[in-house]
C-alpha cells in the first residue's frame, strides 16, 4: 500500500473512528484501526464487535493494500504533524509514515486478523434530517441504563410506523419518548428493535453536527447509518451496530392517559427554581412540589438536615385537586432540560402516580417520571 493525503484529513477520520477501538487484553486486535484503499479511496475501519465504524476519504492511491495499526498512537501521532501532505507505505507490516520533516515507522498486525465488519446491502432503508433526528435521541440518549438483569432496557426503542420514529427509553424510574420523522421509505412493514445505548451515542458524536441526510438500512441482527460525502455520492461514514435481543418493555401502559392535577408553568423558571431547591435536597435528590389551585402557584420545598432548607414559588395556570409530590430532581431536571418550549405543562394523579412533563405546543416529545413516595 502506497497512499498520499493531506494531515487535516486524515486527522479528521481518526477523530471519528478511534472512539470505538477497545482496551482489549483479550483481543488486542481491536485496540487497532485497519487502514486499506480502495480505488481512489482511503478507507479506516474501526470496532469493538458491537458496532464497527467505517470512513472514507478522497486520497491519490499509488498502489493498494491494507494494513491495522494501534489505533491510539496512530491519531496521537497524526494530531502533532503539520497540515502538510502524509505518504502512508506499507513494508512487511510495517506502516511508514513520512511529512515534511517527519518520519517514523508504526508496527502493525497482518489485516486479515482483523474482525469482518457486517455488510448490509440491498436491504429496506429510510432517510432521516441529520439534525432532527440526533435532536430526537438526545433527549433521550441519557435515561436508558446498563442492566444485566433486564438488557431490553439497557438500550433504545425505535418503532417505525409509516411517517414516522416511535423512540423510546426508560431505566424503570422515568420515560422518554419522543416521535421523529422520516421520508423516502422503502419499508414494506413495521418494524420494531432495539439499538445499545453506546450506538445512540455514536450516532449523535458523529452525525450530530452533520446538515444533510442519514440514510438507515435493516437487516436481521444490524442495522448501519450511512451519511454521503458532500463531492461524491459516495459514502464518508458508516456506523454498524448489532441489536439487543429481547422484547422492550410495553411501556405505553406506564403513560397515564388522564390528570387530576395540571401545571402550565415557565419552563426556565420552573427548570431554576428546581436547580436551587437541589443544593439542599439531601441524600435522597428529593425535592417537593406543593400545587394550589386557588392561589395559582406551585410552592418548592427542599430540605437537608446538615445545610438547611429551601422555599420558592412560581405562578403558573393550575386546574384541578389540590396535591403535594416529591420528586429526585436529577429525574425532573433532565425532562425539563431536553424541552425547548417557553412554557412547560406538568400533569399529576395524587401523590404517588408518575408525573408527565411536556412541552407546550409540541406533542412529539413526552417524559414521565415515578415520584419518591412518602415513607
Amino acid at each position: 500500500m502506497k497512499i498520499q493525503i493531506l494531515q487535516e484529513k486524515l486527522k479528521k477520520g481518526l477523530n471519528i473512528i478511534e472512539r470505538i477501538s477497545s482496551k482489549s487484553l483479550t483481543l488486542p486486535i481491536l485496540n487497532n484501526i485497519l487502514i486499506s484503499s480502495e480505488k481512489n479511496f482511503l478507507k479506516l475501519t474501526a470496532t469493538d464487535l458491537e458496532i464497527g465504524i467505517n470512513w472514507w476519504v478522497l486520497a491519490k492511491i499509488e498502489k493498494e493494500g491494507k494494513i491495522t495499526i494501534p489505533s491510539r498512537l496512530f491519531s496521537n501521532f497524526i494530531n502533532l504533524l503539520p497540515n502538510k501532505k502524509i505518504n502512508l507505505e506499507v513494508q512487511n507490516n510495517n506502516l511508514i509514515l513520512t511529512c515534511e520533516n517527519y518520519k517514523t515507522q508504526i508496527n502493525g498486525l497482518p489485516a486479515e486478523e482483523f474482525p469482518l465488519i457486517p455488510k448490509i446491502t440491498e436491504s429496506e432503508n429510510i432517510y432521516f434530517e441529520a439534525p432532527s433526528f440526533c435532536r430526537g435521541l438526545s433527549q433521550l440518549v441519557d435515561i436508558a441504563v446498563l442492566s444485566t438483569a433486564r438488557p431490553e432496557i439497557s438500550g433504545i426503542y425505535f418503532l417505525f410506523q409509516k411517517d414516522f420514529i416511535t423512540v423510546a427509553a426508560t431505566d424503570s424510574f422515568r420515560l422518554g419518548e419522543t416521535k421523529i420523522p422520516f421520508k423516502n421509505s422503502s419499508l414494506k412493514k413495521e418494524y420494531s428493535l432495539i439499538l445499545p445505548q453506546k450506538t445512540i451515542k455514536e450516532i449523535i458524536n458523529i452525525f450530530g453536527e452533520k446538515t444533510g441526510e442519514i440514510k438507515m438500512f435493516f437487516s436481521p441482527n444490524q442495522v448501519m447509518f450511512e451519511y454521503p460525502m458532500e463531492e461524491t455520492p459516495h459514502p464518508q461514514t458508516q456506523i454498524i451496530s448489532r441489536l439487543i435481543e429481547g422484547e422492550y418493555p410495553n411501556y405505553q401502559e406506564i403513560i397515564p392517559k388522564k390528570f387530576t392535577t395540571q401545571l402550565i408553568l415557565n419552563r426556565t423558571e420552573f427548570l431554576n427554581q428546581v436547580k436551587t431547591a437541589s443544593l439542599f435536597s439531601g441524600k435522597i435528590n428529593e425535592v417537593k412540589i406543593k400545587i394550589s389551585p386557588t392561589e395559582k402557584k406551585a410552592l418548592i420545598f427542599s430540605r437537608s438536615p446538615d445545610l438547611g432548607e429551601y422555599q420558592s414559588s412560581i405562578p403558573g395556570k393550575i386546574k384541578g385537586e389540590p396535591v403535594e409530590i416529591s420528586f429526585n430532581h436529577r429525574f425532573l431536571l433532565d425532562g425539563l432540560s431536553n424541552i425547548k418550549s417557553s412554557e412547560v405543562i406538568l400533569e399529576l394523579n395524587g401523590d404517588s402516580g408518575p408525573g408527565v412533563v411536556k412541552p407546550v405546543g409540541d406533542d412529539s416529545y413526552i417524559y414521565v417520571v415515578m415520584p419518591i413516595k412518602a415513607s
